[in-house]
């Protein structure tokens, strides 16, 4: 008797981890995970300097980590170790400005939360890496945005000339969110082998445009486009670096603008603030840090040296203040980096999320919001 109830407990969870793996192939083949580059894309992504031996590789030996603890378990300590406050407890303070009501001859960026921007610039309306979804993760009830933030839609955006996409993790590129914005796009600019997502989601080939680091895309007579490197990785599945992650320097004969996507610090920043700068204003990665993963996301200090680097003339700091990606504190990007800005040769600008930044106004003030939030 004991024997039959103990194989029938083995055939019980037999069954139970083949549905359960069955249940997660599936699941994987949903077209939010994206696509693989095809054989087409691969025959010009292998001709770039920056793909070795199958991957395409950061300018610095970057690892991942910087500890031997796995990423399950840095992942359960985020989830469950956690004493502080890496979520606020009240709204996060923010403005829906119209934006389809803007003045389309004047250059400006309105913060959207997180990593994401609209920008008129030299007569285009972009938008760098839309998330308007309420969560930024392939699992509905994980990494969800704070009160207060989910304010656009894409039904709020007027028509796009130029999107900007950084490279394809969720709190970047969000499917549900490029999927609507579909028939208001009329360019996609992203790093190599980003398309392939694209391309799933129903994207037409004339709309994309893959570009490889310190490619020039003319948007127009009076816009270029900079692809530039960052330091980073890519993937949204266990396969990782098919595709390039890249930042954005944007340049008309007027101004000059920056967007780090994520990224460690490195010398690049100061390349291509020696190359294309002085940028009028510039925006890098400031949150999600830890010791853990220093290489491939800046600390408020890094952060406030690379803008410098950049020769920037004002700096917002990005990748916070949305979701929480890292065990620190909601506010700590905020609070470290008007610290680490004082005496530095930019002014620090930290808009809400919503407010419109006018690039032709170098006396605009901001407050200090975050201290608003209980």
């Amino acid at each position: 008797m004991k024997a039959f109830n103990i194989w029938f407990v083995i055939k019980v969870g037999l069954i139970i981890a083949l549905v359960s793996v069955l249940a997660v192939v599936a699941y994987l083949q949903h077209p939010l995970f994206g696509q693989l580059p095809s054989e087409e894309q691969l025959a010009r992504i292998t001709q770039s300097p920056n793909y070795l031996e199958g991957e395409f590789r950061n300018q610095l030996e970057t690892p991942l980590l910087t500890t031997d603890e796995s990423q399950f378990s840095i992942m359960l300590s985020n989830s469950f170790g956690n004493n502080g406050n890496p979520r606020p407890r009240g709204a996060i303070p923010a403005m829906k400005t119209d934006l389809k009501s803007l003045d389309a001859k004047r250059d400006l960026v309105v913060w959207l939360g997180h990593s994401s921007y609209f920008v008129q610039m030299a007569g285009k309306r972009i938008l760098i890496d839309p998330v308007f979804s309420a969560n930024a993760a392939p699992i509905p009830w994980a990494n969800e945005a704070f009160e207060g933030t989910n304010l656009y839609s894409a039904q709020d955006m007027p028509d796009i000339d130029v999107l900007l996409i950084s490279h394809d993790h969720y709190d970047h590129l969000d499917y549900p969110t490029v999927l609507a914005l579909r028939d208001k796009v009329k360019r996609v600019v992203v790093g190599l082998g980003v398309g392939a997502h694209f391309k799933r989601w129903g994207y037409s080939a004339d709309q994309i445009h893959e570009a490889d680091w310190n490619d020039i895309v003319k948007e127009s007579p009076e816009l270029d486009i900079h692809v530039v490197p960052a330091r980073h990785f890519s993937g949204r599945t266990l396969t990782r670096d098919q595709s390039l992650w890249v930042g954005f320097a944007l340049v008309s004969p007027q101004r000059r603008i920056f967007f780090s996507g994520d990224s460690g610090y490195s010398p690049h920043f100061a390349a291509i603030g020696q190359q294309l700068g002085p940028f009028d204003w510039a925006t890098v990665d400031t949150g999600q840090y830890d010791p853990r993963w220093a290489y491939v996301h800046m600390n408020p200090e890094e952060a406030a040296q690379a803008a410098e680097d950049l020769r920037a003339r004002t700096f917002t700091p990005g990748h916070a203040g949305r979701f929480s990606i890292s065990p620190h504190d909601w506010d700590d990007p905020f609070k470290r980096i008007t610290t680490a800005s004082a005496g530095r040769g930019y002014a620090l600008w930290t808009p809400e999320i919503g407010r419109t930044i006018y690039l032709d106004d170098q006396t605009q003030t901001f407050t200090r919001w975050w201290e608003q939030v209980r």
